[in-house]
């Protein structure tokens, strides 16, 4: 298993567009490049997604992240990489699709 880690700097999209950030923010004393590693114990919204099924506005508000069974944690929790499964999700938990990983650091390999 290998991925990038992600941080609270990381560039994460909706598929539709929408903006995701973290709704809780990493902290912990692990940190890229100034930047708090981001684990499976932080909580993730979207803004702006411009989502419809059938005229009907459907954003994503939400994204649940699966982390990977890297053995990686920190702060107890495991670390989120872009690899990582993820699901965008509306405000009914209906699933939308995963998140896009725009930007990244440093690669992680497991074996």
């Amino acid at each position: 298993m290998s991925g990038s880690l992600l941080d609270a700097g990381a560039v994460i999209g909706c598929p539709h567009g929408g903006r995701v950030t973290a709704a809780t923010t990493p902290s912990g004393g692990v940190r890229l490049a100034g930047a708090a590693i981001a684990t499976a114990a932080h909580s993730y919204v979207v803004a702006g997604c411009p989502h419809t099924v059938d005229g009907v506005p459907s954003p994503c508000v939400t994204v649940r992240w699966t982390a990977d069974g890297t053995g990686i944690t920190v702060d107890g929790a495991p670390v989120l990489l872009d690899t990582s499964a993820a699901q965008c999700f509306s405000a009914a938990f209906v699933p939308q699709g995963p998140p896009v990983v725009e930007a990244a650091q440093r690669k992680v390999t497991v074996r």
